[in-house]
């Protein structure tokens, strides 16, 4: 059994694909992924080349992720795995706004007390927010986002990499499949970069 580590922040669509995806992946491969939490708000912060509507995004994106880090903080990080997926359930699908109302029917669906909710105004979790950001940031750098992955390799050295960047989430052997892509070309000395353009809308089916 392998275990990958997946960083996200609740407010992105293409994490919230690729999430599903490893969820898939875990059923076809001897694989177990544990979340962790990053910030595009803390990895946006300072920037002046942004549009205001991000901006504003940026500045409303903190609650989630403080909630996230009191709930680690306070129950354990195998609980973000239920609440990840209870928040990202409410804001991509239900197309839900981030804000109390959502906070406290996902954190009650995951099992976890209310009250976690006032975190999302709490500066005070900030600190632990950016250690837990850093931790899944610094081995792939900050030219890139979420979701960022880290799994040991074959030889015990850490892979890490940003992405994959898929929609719809492939199912069955093809998730497996693409786990394996990824590991291959991650996994290569001296390589960097895949991409191109997106030509499509995330697709949450």
């Amino acid at each position: 059994m392998t275990t990958a580590h997946m960083w996200f922040d609740p407010r992105c669509p293409w994490a919230w694909i690729t999430s599903r995806w490893l969820l898939e992946v875990e059923k076809v491969r001897p694989l177990e992924i544990k979340f962790h939490v990053m910030s595009l708000s803390v990895l946006n912060e300072g920037r002046t080349d942004i549009s205001e509507s991000y901006r504003a995004a940026n500045a409303n994106g903190w609650g989630p992720v403080r909630i996230c880090i009191a709930a680690e903080q306070k129950h354990g990080s195998e609980v973000l795995r239920p609440l990840y997926t209870a928040l990202g359930t409410r804001r991509h699908l239900g197309k839900q706004a981030f804000g109390p109302e959502l906070y406290e029917a996902a954190l009650t669906e995951a099992g976890l007390p209310v009250e976690l909710a006032a975190a999302a105004e709490d500066p005070g979790y900030d600190d632990a927010l950016r250690k837990s950001h850093d931790e899944g940031m610094k081995p792939v750098g900050l030219d890139v986002g979420t979701p960022t992955i880290h799994v040991p390799g074959a030889n015990g050295q850490l892979i890490a990499f940003f992405g994959p960047v898929v929609t719809p989430a492939p199912k069955g052997e093809d998730a497996g499949r693409l786990w394996d892509g990824c590991l291959l070309v991650a996994g290569t000395p001296g390589f960097y970069e895949i991409k191109r353009t997106r030509d499509a809308e995330p697709i949450f089916d």
